[in-house]
């Protein structure tokens, strides 16, 4: 009997080649999933199928890739428009870096420790400082406002992400805690609040604080 004729086999797939997005990517994946110490040159090559050596074509060691993870979270920013008034321009870059470092809980300490920044993170503060230049503030003022507003921007975004609870739990835990309180009148009286449900984590309203107090040392034109 004559042999039924071979199927074709299935084409195979083209292999993706290796580049320094992919690779960025992958370590991107990593930190989101498993934490910033997951992230190695292994571990890296691993996500991608590849040997670690093949790697060190597209980025020069461990510290590169940090770098290119953290200037791919800044990449995600929302840059302050010239066009805009300089408050609203400013408050919604903040908000967009306090959504950013939300999604990406681990990169608020790594950016900050970092000592090569990329284009994205260039491309960034050079925006706020021309923002904050063309509504007319002086560089001294400037300097000192960055200061203050990114210590807002991580450091309240980083105590946000470490609290031990989640916000929507904050009033069942009040409740819990009101007994222990009762020697503490003021402490008591937070405690009642928190119980309503009232918001106690505000990243907006700190920052319109400062955002009012810069106003106030704004030139009179």
């Amino acid at each position: 009997m004559p042999r039924p004729p071979a199927k074709p086999m299935a084409p195979v797939p083209p292999r993706i080649p290796l580049s320094r997005e992919r690779v960025l990517t992958a370590a991107l994946v990593l930190a989101d999933e498993h934490g910033l110490e997951a992230v190695s040159m292994r571990r890296v090559g691993q996500a991608l199928n590849v040997e670690a050596m093949s790697l060190y074509k597209h980025v020069a060691d461990k510290e590169a890739i940090l770098d290119g993870i953290v200037d791919l979270v800044m990449d995600e920013v929302d840059v302050p428009d010239a066009a805009l008034p300089w408050r609203e321009a400013i408050r919604r870059s903040a908000i967009s870096i306090h959504r950013a470092l939300r999604r990406h809980p681990w990169a608020g300490l790594l950016m900050e420790s970092r000592v090569n920044p990329g284009p994205a993170r260039l491309r960034y503060l050079d925006a706020v400082v021309g923002v904050l230049r063309g509504a007319g503030f002086g560089t001294p003022t400037i300097a000192r406002a960055f200061m203050a507003l990114d210590s807002h921007t991580y450091g309240f975004t980083m105590q946000e992400l470490a609290l031990p609870f989640e916000a929507v739990g904050a009033p069942e835990l009040a409740a819990m805690m009101a007994g222990a309180f009762e020697p503490y009148p003021n402490l008591q009286a937070m405690a009642e609040l928190a119980m309503t449900g009232a918001p106690m984590l505000d990243f907006e309203f700190g920052l319109d604080l400062l955002l009012d107090g810069l106003e106030r040392l704004l030139p009179a034109s």
